[in-house]
């Protein structure tokens, strides 16, 4: 009798955290795009035990209801450590991209097509696809979603303590990411001294996946004037802007 009981209290528990995660809607958040712009970094890194110095360039456009991000982190005598490509249109979850195009040191390229027509993503390293319920970012996009709702939030709600939780298409699967507003902090770079917002998100506890740190300036239309991305592999880029060009 407590035998049955006990499975009877499990099934419905289970039924329960079944029923919530059909009832779970993406979050729409109002947006507010960043202006176009050019910015460039100066690029650290730490790549299979070696310390490297270089540059890093961000080509950000919004227009029309269209956006597009290209990202390139090079270094000296190696060439191109990472290249990131995304584009897509705006709705009303904010950036909605339609392709994503990863390539990183001695690794193939990648890329990652939102289906939006079949409400599905699709991946060049996985056989499945993943579903697209509204709102999904990917690596590149994911930065400038997180601008665009801090700047139409405002410091008032974007504040130490509050979470933004996106979903993040990747190389091979779709995943929830979750970054905390840590706190307001000062950052010395080419451009001087900076008024920053940090905002951190920390990998899972099982390790498949990276950390980033990224410092929004509110007085640089918040722009990501700092950006640290931390690996599975302990292998860290970090870049610290150095010049914005609005276009």
């Amino acid at each position: 009798m407590r035998s049955n009981l006990l499975k009877g209290a499990l099934l419905a528990a289970l039924l329960a955290l079944g029923a919530g995660a059909q009832a779970a809607a993406p979050a729409k958040r109002a947006v507010e795009l960043p202006p176009s712009a050019d910015l460039a970094y100066e690029l650290n890194a730490q790549q299979r035990g070696f310390g490297l110095k270089g540059e890093a360039l961000i080509a950000w456009r919004s227009e029309d209801g269209k956006y597009e991000v290209n990202v390139e982190a090079r270094v000296p005598l190696v060439g191109k450590l990472t290249e990131y490509r995304s584009h897509g249109t705006v709705d009303s979850y904010g950036l909605a991209p339609a392709e994503f195009y990863e390539k990183r040191y001695r690794k193939d390229a990648t890329t990652t097509a939102f289906n939006r027509d079949a409400k599905s993503i699709s991946f060049t390293d996985a056989k499945e696809p993943s579903a697209l319920k509204g709102g999904e970012q990917d690596r590149a996009s994911v930065t400038w979603q997180l601008a665009s709702v801090a700047r139409a939030a405002g410091e008032a709600k974007f504040k130490p303590g509050s979470e933004w939780s996106f979903v993040v298409a990747g190389r091979r699967d779709a995943e929830p990411w979750t970054f905390k507003v840590v706190k307001r902090e000062k950052i010395q770079t080419a451009m001087g001294e900076l008024d920053t917002v940090l905002v951190t998100r920390e990998p899972r506890a099982e390790g498949k996946s990276e950390g980033v740190d990224i410092w929004l300036a509110p007085g640089q239309e918040w722009y990501p004037v700092k950006l640290r991305f931390r690996d599975d592999e302990r292998e860290t880029i970090e870049q610290t802007v150095t010049k914005i060009t609005k276009k």
